[in-house]
């Protein structure tokens, strides 16, 4: 098995892999997002929510409904920033897992990974795992 990669970068990796898999388990999980709305707990997750409001037309109040159910459609996640919120961290999952499948295949393939794209890519997450976990949500 020929290699490109330092022990270091045997390591960043495997590691790189392990959490792009538990970020895109993470992501599409049915309990993505919890919080809590007209005092009762609900969740929202890529392709299911749990708890959620509706509109009682004959009583003119939101009611929750306590059950899980599955979104019909995109357009049927409740309001644009949970869309955009799905649409940016699929695509955020979707490169980690990229440039993770990339960095196991430069264990296996000589000359694939140079020192300085392993450099900037290892650094590049390392920022941005700095600034996901500076976010706070403010629960």
């Amino acid at each position: 098995m020929a290699s490109s990669l330092t022990c270091a970068g045997v390591v960043w990796a495997f590691l790189s892999f392990l959490c792009a898999a538990a970020s895109c388990v993470g992501f599409f999980m049915p309990y993505w997002l919890l919080g809590s709305q007209l005092e009762k707990s609900v969740s929202f997750g890529t392709f299911r929510r749990c708890s959620y409001p509706v509109r009682d037309e004959s009583r003119q109040t939101t009611v929750m409904v306590e059950q899980c159910g599955r979104y019909a459609s995109f357009q049927a996640i409740p309001s644009a920033e949970w869309r955009i919120c799905t649409v940016v961290t699929g695509l955020g999952c979707g490169l980690l897992l990229l440039v993770a499948l990339t960095a196991l295949m430069g264990c296996c393939v000589s000359e694939l990974i140079s020192r300085t794209v392993g450099r900037v890519a290892g650094g590049i997450q390392f920022l941005g795992g700095k600034c996901s976990c500076g976010e706070g949500t403010g629960t």
